[in-house]
């Protein structure tokens, strides 16, 4: 079976790199930047030796003292390298080539043009936008190099060595606004690295629940369960591979969707999970009374649920041996929160109670099987192992819930406002058979008041925001357009039906700019 080994240089985009090739079939692997040979040869497992090599982009300068910088000694492994944007710079910096800070620095969708011939572009048109995101650039061209493309500054957006075993890209082809990116990649991996595509998701499962049997043993595992599609594939997952080893808790925080946290302990009853049910909103919604900043709502509920979740997990650590805490954790998260150890300049966006702290308080060992994947690859996963679609279908919803949703103070009121606005917009979004094509649609309560006029009576209420979005990774989104009428209707039902709200808008921004979520 092939293998494309991704040598992680810090980029926010290098599993989506990962993502990319896992989707035509291919085995990846991601390996951090000070990996050498012999480390690859180490932590490959058996009979999946490197096709390929991809070198990552990242945030530093190759010019600058302490820059991230590979093993020289990856170049003796005589394989086919492809290096994007940082890559690219470090391919030629090595190479003997020279790289310079850009007078024309150039971020976003760039046109480039086609200079010569090559494996990479083949077939593919003559200029083409694609999304660039660099300040430095490639100078002087190695030795045994030619360049295959340009962008309107005349900065060389791609180059390959003269025996077609070395290339760089200065763009990224990984991401989804980049033209015919998907192409490029794949002309790396099956005509340069001569790739097969025999790989699924299938032997993925297999090959995890074989590892997290070892690795756990006859011990036993405690997972904080959501109701979220991560949270709850992650548990069957372990689930097969361990059976009534796995103890599961749901910390009922009060922040959740009409009528949700029912509808989840229901969701439970059909996959054999053992789940303890701890009903703490009284305990949340008293903590986070008159706190409006978005960042300490996020540390308030995730140090509150660390200490409700240990509370419980001791009373079932004094009757088992309980020494490995399950969490389902998957790739965004960690890099949202600056999560890798192994990754210089990640940046934290916002923080995540999912990805921190519990290990720590608690002395367990962290199991996060589902740690490298992509939230399609979740739900596709779930799916193999016949978990139900309500959970895999479900959308993508914030661990600290509708705090992060209700903007301003969170008080009861607010959130019953929120819930009654948030289960209209669902179910007309439903209603126009809407509601599943919507990688992400929900309400946000702003802490803001606007004059209305209802009947022969002034009113002075708050304004509720519409968000819907486009995805298929959460690394970037697309604000979704609903039709018209749908909003409407949805509009004049939250006006008429939800007390506290008189004015309804809509939120047209992608990612980037803005976060999906508003906090």
């Amino acid at each position: 079976m092939d293998n494309i080994v991704i040598i992680d240089c810090g980029s926010q985009f290098t599993q989506l790199i990962a993502r990319r090739v896992r989707e035509m079939k291919i085995h990846s692997m991601v390996l951090p930047w000070d990996v050498s040979v012999e480390r690859i040869r180490e932590s490959v497992p058996p009979g999946l030796m490197p096709s390929g090599l991809i070198i990552s982009g990242g945030p530093d300068s190759v010019n600058d003292e302490g820059a991230i910088a590979i093993h020289e000694d990856i170049f003796d492994m005589d394989l086919p390298i492809l290096g994007v944007c940082y890559g690219m710079q470090l391919l030629a910096k090595f190479r003997g080539g020279s790289v310079i800070s850009g007078e024309n620095s150039e971020y976003g969708t760039t046109p480039i043009r086609r200079e010569r011939q090559s494996r990479l572009f083949a077939d593919l048109p003559e200029s083409f936008e694609v999304v660039m995101s660099h300040g430095d650039r490639v100078e002087r061209l190695p030795p045994k190099f030619h360049a295959t493309a340009f962008t309107k500054h005349g900065v060389t957006a791609a180059m390959e060595s003269d025996d077609e075993r070395l290339f760089g890209l200065q763009f990224h082809p990984e991401v989804a606004h980049t033209q015919h990116g998907s192409e490029i990649l794949r002309h790396f991996l099956f005509d340069v690295c001569g790739c097969s595509g025999d790989w699924n998701l299938g032997n993925w499962v297999t090959r995890s629940v074989g590892e997290i049997r070892e690795q756990v043993g006859d011990r036993y595992v405690i997972c904080g369960l959501s109701g979220g599609v991560d949270s709850s594939v992650a548990a069957a997952l372990v689930h097969r591979a361990i059976g009534p080893q796995l103890e599961c808790i749901f910390v009922d925080h009060g922040l959740m969707r009409l009528n949700e946290a029912q509808q989840v302990l229901d969701s439970y009853a059909g996959l054999g999970l053992s789940v303890h049910h701890v009903d703490a909103a009284g305990l949340f919604l008293g903590r986070l009374k008159g706190v409006t900043d978005p960042e300490k709502k996020r540390k308030i509920i995730g140090e509150l649920f660390i200490r409700v979740f240990d509370e419980e997990a001791k009373k079932l650590r004094t009757a088992t041996s309980v020494d490995w805490l399950l969490q389902g954790t998957i790739y965004p998260d960690v890099i949202e929160s600056g999560g890798r150890k192994d990754k210089k300049g990640s940046v934290v966006i916002k923080s995540h109670h999912n990805v921190g702290g519990l290990p720590e308080r608690m002395k367990l060992k962290l199991l996060e099987p589902l740690r490298d994947l992509f939230k399609d690859e979740v739900r596709e996963i779930g799916r193999i192992m016949g978990v139900p679609d309500a959970i895999v279908d479900r959308q993508p919803f914030p661990g600290p819930g509708l705090a992060v949703r209700c903007l301003g103070e969170i008080t009861r009121e607010r959130l019953d406002t929120l819930r009654a606005a948030d289960a209209i917009f669902r179910e007309e979004l439903a209603r126009a058979n809407l509601y599943e094509k919507i990688w992400q649609s929900f309400c946000v309560l702003l802490p803001v008041r606007t004059v209305g006029v209802m009947g022969d009576g002034r009113t002075y209420r708050e304004v509720l925001a519409l968000r819907a979005v486009d995805s298929s990774d959460a690394m970037t989104a697309d604000w979704f357009r609903i039709p018209a009428d749908v909003i409407d209707v949805v509009s004049k039902r939250i006006c008429n039906e939800v007390r506290g709200i008189n004015r309804v808008v809509m939120d047209v921004t992608s990612k980037p700019p803005a976060t999906i979520e508003w906090e």
